[in-house]
């Protein structure tokens, strides 16, 4: 089972100029894409400038103490540098073409004579002379600065201060790299972050249950019962392979304990040892309500044979089992109904729990640590995902997960479907591909080889196919998987998957399924290991598939 996600890529400063009747943007695949993407008819620029005299008209400069008068100044800052820009764009389009190519038509002073301030007429170039190269990019850079200043003018009002509207934040040239944009830049880790501290009793023990769904949904489930082992002053145990996954295959258990310099997790088989075979749940309170601890018959009855006593299950919040929303709860809420004396307690699974999301979901998780990321795959399978990088795709790479298998039913009960025709996946992926000028995209899919083939003949850029690489079989002639060869893990479905997470996670860019818990645990170590990237994105983000089939 998998969840809904969401993704929230826009800045505080971008959101802050939000209008309250905003207008839904039209979907990224409805414009079409193609080479004449400078290309300024008259009939556009005598639109703006008719914008703009409007916009002017009964407009005064005036003293800027209201908060009004703050804004309209900030406005009619950003207006006149917007004519400046379009000049300068009209300028450039102007100096990219001779005069005898005439099936290109120059932009001519009269569309945008019109406006009442702003540079003159004499600004445009008298002679449509063809542009160098360098002078092109030269002229870019200074359009993306202006971009820049108008952005500052709009924010002002939203700033605390007097910052001046004319500067340009330090980072503005930051973006910048002699001639070329770094559109597909990292993202920055925020410097201070919210966690608690993790000090167990060593005598007390929350026993981990995760039940929802694949490896993915277990590992969310996971991260949450750490955050509440962390918040009751209590050791994590690791769920029982009998019970629930092999994680000491996929994961680095001790890598947890070596973060905090302390021992915080312990696996199932030391939980036994430590107990003395005397195995026991003193407290089981479920945080689901319905079904209690999200667990079934099956589930108990292994508990059982696992020769686990327990005492009788109950709902910590009874009242939520009348609920079809599970409603959200905070630290206070957790400590206050969870706290005790008991030696073992349990809380059921955790996966669709809501509690703090914003603090798990920030980069390195809720808890205080030395480490980037606490959850994280094995050793073994850091280093295999290392050499496959250095053997198949460098750093320069795009990975996309695409996820197709039992994806279309799942998606299309959702009120907006997450399941693309072929077709339409390959325009986004080309949109990619067109900003981050990557040469190549890993594809981490389940999708049949039928689909990819259909998808590799449609990702063509330039008249050049662009290379979708998929990990292949094991070979003896290839010693990048040598090291999981030699464990015995090659092979195991889990480790495969974990595998294509470390790799996905290692890309200079990141597409991922939106609505996939797979796609989130590799956004998750993005964040955490600093490779998140600016251009990272769900597959088609904003977009409605071009077709969707009828409910069965």
């Amino acid at each position: 089972m998998e969840r809904d996600s969401s993704s929230d890529d826009d800045d505080d400063d971008d959101e802050a100029l939000v209008l309250q009747n905003e207008a839904k943007p039209p979907s990224p695949h409805n414009l079409r894409h193609h080479r004449a993407s400078f290309e300024i008819s008259g009939n556009l620029t005598t639109r703006i400038s008719s914008a703009l005299r409007h916009l002017f008209r009964g407009v005064s400069f005036t003293s800027a103490n209201a908060p009004e008068d703050r804004m309209r100044e900030a406005e009619l800052r950003a207006l006149y540098l917007l004519r400046d820009q379009q000049l300068g764009l009209a300028n450039l389009w102007n100096s990219t073409f001779s005069r005898s190519n005439v099936s290109l038509p120059a932009i001519s002073s009269h569309t945008i004579s019109n406006v009442t301030s702003g540079p003159s007429k004499d600004d445009l170039p008298q002679n449509s002379l063809p542009i160098s190269l360098e002078e092109f990019r030269s002229a870019l850079i200074k359009q993306i600065k202006l971009n820049k200043l108008i952005q500052n003018a709009l924010l002002s009002v939203h700033r605390d201060g007097n910052a001046s509207v004319e500067a340009v934040d330090d980072n503005a040239d930051a973006d910048i790299f002699g001639t070329e944009v770094n559109v597909c830049r990292k993202v920055k880790s925020p410097v201070d972050r919210r966690t608690v501290e993790w000090v167990p009793k060593k005598d007390r023990f929350l026993f981990a249950i995760c039940v929802s769904g694949q490896m993915s949904n277990h590992l969310i489930c996971l991260e949450k019962h750490m955050l509440i082992a962390a918040l009751l002053g209590r050791v994590l145990v690791f769920p029982s392979h009998k019970l629930d996954y092999n994680y000491s295959q996929v994961l680095d258990i001790n890598h947890i304990n070596e973060c905090l310099d302390r021992e915080v997790v312990i696996s199932y088989d030391n939980f036994v040892g430590n107990m003395k075979n005397k195995l026991k749940i003193d407290k089981f309170l479920c945080y689901i309500a319905s079904p209690p601890c999200y667990l079934d018959e099956e589930h108990i009855k292994r508990l059982k044979n696992m020769g686990i006593s327990m005492g009788k299950i109950e709902a910590a919040w009874p009242e939520d089992a009348n609920s079809k929303v599970q409603k959200k709860r905070f630290v206070a809420d957790v400590v206050s109904k969870f706290s005790s004396e008991e030696e073992v307690i349990a809380i059921g699974d955790m996966f669709y729990a809501d509690i703090e999301e914003e603090w798990v979901m920030q980069p390195g998780g809720p808890i205080s640590h030395k480490c980037k990321v606490l959850i994280q795959p094995s050793r073994q399978i850091l280093i295999t995902a290392q050499r496959f990088v250095q053997t198949f795709l460098g750093s320069n790479f795009v990975a996309l997960h695409f996820r197709r298998h039992g994806f279309l039913k799942f998606c299309n009960v959702k009120n907006e479907s997450c399941f693309y025709p072929i077709p339409q996946a390959a325009e986004c992926i080309l949109r990619v591909m067109e900003r981050t000028k990557s040469p190549l995209v890993y594809l981490s899919t389940d999708a049949a080889e039928s689909e990819t083939d259909l998808l590799k003949s449609l990702v063509v850029l330039d008249g050049k196919p662009i290379p979708l690489v998929k990990r292949p079989t094991h070979s003896t002639a290839e010693k990048w998987d040598a090291l999981l060869y030699r464990n015995h893990l090659d092979g195991e479905p889990q480790v495969e998957a974990m595998l294509d997470k470390s790799i996905s996670a290692m890309s200079a860019v990141f597409v991922g399924a939106p609505g996939s818990t797979f796609t989130e645990d590799i956004l998750r170590l993005r964040r955490g290991w600093g490779t998140a990237s600016r251009c990272d994105e769900y597959l088609c983000q904003g977009e409605l598939p071009s077709y969707i089939a009828e409910a069965e």
